[in-house]
């Protein structure tokens, strides 16, 4: 792969080459992107739907929109500082193509944005459960209508390939969905693969997938365009990463790893004695110690070490991304930023205590149990509908439900595939508190 190509400003239904030399400093087309994916409300929806404390009442716990816009700031650091060094290393991208430092930043920032944009409400319960659906519940029997890939795909319901759904899918006055760059989709895009063979090897790139079956020739489109590696070929097809989607996924996981943990120590989930001797050990090189003892309240002390150790471990993923740079564009690199960290150890202790202390708690565990009921309440009454009406035989039940479907998405579609791939689609959109409110019209519960 070459940074020429993966740098593409390129977008749905182009027919002239965009140059970076040619575009608005006021106005870049990276920059573009990010607006476009503001501006979305599937973005928005995003304020109301779970990061880990489903329906969560306090105020300082994270949304989905909040861990996204913070997971793009660390993004842009990331993006800028590995652009620094790659413009020192590749100098005729900027001496002959014009890219500048600030174009490796807005691409991974933008990419960043929209990294959990296709999560269904409830969290990843909620990609279970669609999932659970087919694979055990009433979405089973339609199994023999289904190829195998169509039905993998509902089966292991992947919210990476919902989002790339929502950030390329047209419908009428909206081809090409947010017509996006296609580096920045490229960096999105951190499984490029089907949804089988699955985990074929423990590459980082097989661990998910990255596109429904109704996506696949857009994603091939875009992979061509950004000359990424093709890594199987035939009925089976995937290909190697764009490299930015690195620099993606380590924003992700610096994110959930310090601050989801500082969610559970501001929730008293994690007690504070252990939580503060986990983050010291991560910033122990850096840490000023007469300012941290000026601190006199534990949420202070916590914000003060979750800076240093955020900077600490963007650092890292740079100083990794530059020494594996060259694998990384022949596709070889197949672990994820972090796993090679030379902080490893004291990152897997802190996910440890988060997973023991905050994912498992009583608290998530009781909201994860009534959103699995609500959304399988809401699968089964919505594909019901769709299925007979698209048959001819919708009961008076079936078209008041139908009424309750948006325009946007087309439910009648010839493929029972389509059909349930757009509810279930449909169903991600809803936040956790419309979801909740969904189900409790069907169950009758809205009368005062």
């Amino acid at each position: 792969m070459n940074w020429e190509q993966l740098l593409s400003l390129k977008r749905f239904g182009d027919t002239n080459k965009r140059l970076r030399k040619e575009q608005d400093e006021t106005r870049l087309g990276f920059e573009v992107d990010y607006d476009r994916i503001i501006f979305s409300s599937e973005f928005r929806s995003l304020q109301d739907k779970t990061q880990v404390i489903p329906l969560s009442q306090t105020d300082f716990v994270h949304t989905r929109l909040t861990h996204s816009l913070e997971v793009s700031v660390v993004g842009r650091s990331l993006g800028r500082q590995v652009g620094v060094k790659l413009l020192e290393k590749y100098p005729h991208l900027k001496e002959v193509h014009g890219f500048q430092v600030n174009d490796f930043g807005a691409i991974v920032a933008t990419a960043a944005l929209a990294h959990d944009i296709g999560n269904p409400p409830f969290g990843h319960s909620g990609e279970k459960t669609i999932g659970e659906f087919f694979k055990t519940g009433k979405g089973k029997q339609f199994k023999e209508q289904l190829t195998e890939k169509e039905y993998q795909d509902l089966c292991d319901f992947e919210g990476n390939a919902n989002g790339f759904k929502i950030l390329t899918q047209s419908r009428e006055g909206r081809d090409g969905g947010l017509r996006l760059s296609y580096a920045t989709l490229g960096a999105f895009t951190k499984y490029p693969k089907e949804s089988l063979p699955k985990k074929p090897t423990n590459h980082i790139t097989d661990k998910k997938y990255g596109f429904f079956q109704s996506e696949k020739e857009i994603f091939i489109e875009v992979a061509n365009e950004l000359g990424l590696i093709q890594t199987r070929h035939g009925k089976d097809i995937s290909f190697a990463r764009h490299p930015l989607a690195y620099l993606v996924e380590a924003a992700d996981d610096i994110c959930y790893t310090i601050i989801d943990f500082e969610d559970g120590i501001n929730l008293g989930l994690i007690q504070e004695e252990f939580a503060l001797e986990y983050l010291i050990n991560l910033v122990r090189d850096t840490i000023n110690t007469s300012k941290y003892n000026t601190l006199t309240n534990v949420q202070d002390r916590v914000s003060y070490l979750r800076a240093i150790a955020i900077n600490t471990l963007i650092n890292e993923a740079v100083t990794v991304f530059m020494n594996n740079e060259d694998e990384i564009l022949k596709g070889n690199f197949s672990t994820a930023l972090l796993d090679k960290s030379k902080y490893e150890a004291q990152i897997n202790d802190i996910i440890k205590l988060s997973v023991e202390n905050m994912y498992q708690s009583k608290e998530v565990i009781d909201k994860e149990i009534a959103g699995y009921e609500v959304i399988t309440k809401l699968l089964d009454t919505f594909i019901n509908a769709v299925n007979n009406a698209f048959y001819g035989e919708a009961s008076s039940y079936d078209k008041l439900i139908l009424k309750l479907l948006p325009s946007t998405i087309n439910f009648n579609e010839t493929e029972i595939y389509l059909r349930m791939l757009n509810v279930c689609h449909y169903v991600s959109l809803l936040s956790d508190s419309n979801a909740v409110l969904t189900y409790k019209k069907l169950k009758g519960f809205q009368f005062n």
